[in-house]
């Protein structure tokens, strides 16, 4: 079969390689037909893999497929199944893990297509407790966005910074995969959304999404116009994923209390943290990675009854990958770029 594997730091090819066995016990074969490219993917052609890896390596942290054959054990997946696949490996036998806590394993071996082999391929072999089936009227697309791109959202919203009706949240980058997800999220819970793109094309279509306010972070400074919008109040929640270069204007966007939950740090990873603004405004910073498989069920629950929808910016081809991942590295997208496989 073929595979879309890093050979060295950003050069990709499509290389053939050995078919999976089949499957072992509480295995299934999952023929890939869609990955979803993230950040994660563009550190990683970087050669931004922050823990050892080998070379080459199958790319793609975000994916679904069907499930093609069953391996014996398994009795909660059917072939022709639609699955979207968790997209690190877990070790399944850990307090978190068995908890449902999946994003705090204990043992983790490592995310695929960043640390482990990823999902950039026509089959792979996987673990059925990592696979969750899509409901009816989710195709492989839609589910091929519920781990990181809706998944992390639903983490970081509802889990950790405790998202409620009626409150006022920034979402960063609402022309990015996770940032058109949270607007959509938010917005149908009753939220007022504000949200920062880089260019005035996306003004409209953050607006579509939902998000009542839409600031230009390159021609205005976005937590200036907040304030005046909020009539210096702030709001309860950010929504935060670009790191250094926005940092201290999101904390200077919270109100008293309010909650700043970060999963990115796509301009930088280390900045300064005003602790006098931190104790006296008696703010929240909250770490989130990842997701739960609950919350990609839920996600993919949600797409099915039309609640929300995938951003889909293009879809591509193999041979169109390293256009794709230098087009994400300079922002100039709106949602999601694909990787369909079939």
């Amino acid at each position: 079969m073929q595979a879309l594997q890093l050979i060295e730091d950003r050069k990709l090819e499509l290389v053939d390689v050995a078919d999976p066995e089949a499957p072992g016990l509480g295995e299934v074969t999952v023929r890939i037909g869609a990955v979803a490219l993230n950040h994660i993917d563009v550190w990683g052609w970087r050669g931004m893999a922050f823990a050892k890896r080998k070379l080459p390596l199958t790319i793609g942290a975000e994916a679904a497929g069907v499930v093609e054959t069953v391996g014996p054990g398994v009795s909660n997946l059917q072939p022709g199944q639609i699955v979207s696949i968790y997209g690190a490996r877990t070790c399944g036998l850990c307090r978190p893990c068995r908890e449902g806590r999946d994003n705090l394993c204990e043992h983790v071996s490592g995310v695929h297509g960043f640390h482990l082999d990823g999902f950039a391929c026509e089959r792979v072999n996987l673990p059925a407790r990592l696979l969750v089936p899509a409901p009816p009227g989710v195709d492989a697309v839609a589910a091929a966005l519920a781990p990181v791109t809706f998944g992390t959202v639903e983490h970081m919203l509802f889990d950790n910074a405790k998202l409620e009706p009626g409150e006022h949240i920034l979402v960063h980058a609402g022309g990015s995969g996770i940032g058109s997800a949270a607007i959509q999220l938010a917005k149908k819970i009753g939220c007022t959304v504000y949200t920062t793109v880089g260019s005035d094309e996306k003004i409209e279509p953050a607006k579509a999404l939902g998000a009542d306010h839409v600031i230009n972070y390159r021609t205005d400074r976005f937590e200036g116009v907040l304030r005046k919008l909020t009539k210096k109040r702030g709001v309860d929640v950010v929504f935060e994923h670009v790191g250094k270069d926005t940092w201290a204007g999101s904390m200077f966007s919270l109100k008293r209390g309010g909650r700043l939950v970060t999963c990115g740090s796509t301009s930088g990873v280390s900045t300064d943290v005003n602790l006098m603004m931190l104790f006296q405004q008696q703010l929240r910073l909250i770490g989130s990675f990842g997701c739960r498989m609950e919350n990609m069920a839920n996600a993919m629950q949600k797409m099915a009854s039309g609640l929300v929808h995938p951003v889909i910016d293009t879809e591509v081809d193999f041979k169109s990958i390293d256009k794709a991942l230098a087009r994400m590295e300079t922002r100039d997208v709106f949602g999601k770029i694909v990787l369909r496989m079939e």
